[in-house]
């Protein structure tokens, strides 16, 4: 654990967690290039969408030269790395659709991922810090950080759906800054007794979850649910809960026997871990099992802050101790916004994975053929997340476990709420 985290006599600082100030989890200024040396993976890599729709990357991939990967000096060579492994990985696994995996990821392609992997404390696979964190450069350098001036480093089938999908995301990280900012705020006041510095900091926190909920209602104008549930999903999907590939995947010259990771999954996000955290939110039984392994899919600095935003003194016992109505709200406003936060992603989620799967059942009844994108899609990742949970089900219960940290209603809150809810 970190200094920050459990010396009470310490400040609390985002610096030791390589939290940006202006962009919080999201990576700064990532690489467009790898040294010369891997000119091999990164030719591959750029052209993966065209290579699986000519059905080519495999033999791309099997083809490769066997790389060290010892001349990744620096952490931003390293995080391109595994973004470029990860999606030639993706790639090569998912080639053939559900019809036709492979059991072994050849030796070229793994033992490299496998090396950078454990360099930076990440599994094996595409995730959250990968493909949205670290995927991102600026169309004018000097422009703005929005959907018109953003584009992805490395990408997957699905065209103008998979930018807008992973750009998306990383404006909800970006939304989210403000509020990882205040946190520091929020465990000093909590620690000095400071009730009017930490209802300004639960304030700002309140208004950046809003501002979460904003950026995520973009999903709508930036991805076709068709062409995400048909197209996009199986290539974000792993090897772990997955009855598409119940034995996992082989790394080949890595371990003999197979080995299972889960794919990109939202629950990958460090955010509402932290503010899950903060606010006293508990997860319990098997989201709160799955929650908990997927921050094993986090760099490293990122679960370590998670883990000791938990060891601080309770934000939500001190609140319930202060007579202080101003406090009180200002909690109180923060469990509804994060609340809301997670009913809008029910929502987003029923849309593009629930809507579409019975529309896809429908299809394939009457069209066997499998002519249209929607009902091409993988029958045995109906209903699924991409990190392999039952999604709805699972988000009903994150939404529903976080309302057990509201405050005992008083009438003036009671009404508060009332006014927010509608």
């Amino acid at each position: 654990m970190t200094a920050a985290g459990t010396n009470p006599d310490t400040a609390f600082s985002l610096d030791s967690y390589h939290v940006s100030e202006e962009l919080g989890f999201i990576l700064p200024q990532p690489l467009k290039e790898l040294p010369p040396y891997y000119q091999p993976w990164m030719d591959i890599a750029l052209r993966v969408p065209e290579l699986l729709e000519a059905h080519q990357l495999r033999d791309h991939i099997n083809k490769m030269p066997l790389l060290c990967s010892s001349f990744l000096q620096k952490h931003r060579e390293l995080r391109l790395a595994h973004l470029a492994l990860g999606v030639m990985t993706m790639g090569y696994v998912w080639q053939e659709g559900e019809k036709d995996t492979v059991e072994i990821l050849p030796r070229n392609l793994a033992v490299p991922y496998w090396e950078v992997s454990q360099l930076l404390g990440l599994p094996p696979i595409l995730t959250h810090a990968d493909a949205a964190l670290a995927n991102w450069k600026k169309k004018d350098p000097e422009g703005p950080f929005d959907m018109n001036n953003l584009e992805l480093l490395l990408t997957l089938p699905g065209d103008d759906s998979i930018q807008g999908f992973f750009l998306v995301t990383l404006l909800v990280e970006l939304a989210a800054v403000p509020a990882l900012r205040n946190i520091p705020t929020v465990i000093k006041s909590v620690r000095s007794g400071d009730c009017e510095a930490l209802a300004r900091a639960l304030e700002v926190i309140s208004q950046s979850l809003q501002d979460m909920t904003d950026a995520l209602k973009l999903i709508h104008d930036y991805v076709n649910p068709s062409v995400f549930y048909g197209t996009i999903r199986i290539y974000l999907s792993g090897w772990k809960d997955n009855p598409i590939m119940p034995n996992g995947l082989i790394y080949e010259g890595v371990q003999t026997a197979a080995m299972e990771f889960s794919g990109g999954s939202a629950a990958q996000s460090s955010l509402l871990h932290c503010f899950d955290e903060l606010l006293g939110v508990r997860h319990v039984k098997s989201s709160g099992r799955f929650l908990t392994r997927m921050r094993n899919y986090m760099p490293p600095v990122h679960k370590e802050l998670i883990q000791d935003i938990s060891m601080q003194p309770s934000l939500r016992d001190f609140v319930q101790q202060q007579a202080c109505e101003k406090l009180s709200l200002a909690f109180h406003h923060c469990v509804t916004k994060l609340l809301h936060f997670r009913s809008y992603h029910i929502n987003v989620v029923s849309r593009f994975i629930t809507v579409p799967s019975a529309r896809a059942r429908q299809l394939r009844e009457q069209r066997p053929d499998g002519k249209s994108n929607i009902s091409k899609a993988p029958i045995g990742l109906e209903e699924r997340g991409t990190g392999g949970s039952s999604v709805i089900s699972f988000l009903k219960t994150v939404r529903d476990q976080t309302k057990s940290v509201f405050l005992l209603p008083t009438p003036s809150r009671d009404k508060s709420k009332t006014n927010l809810q509608h």
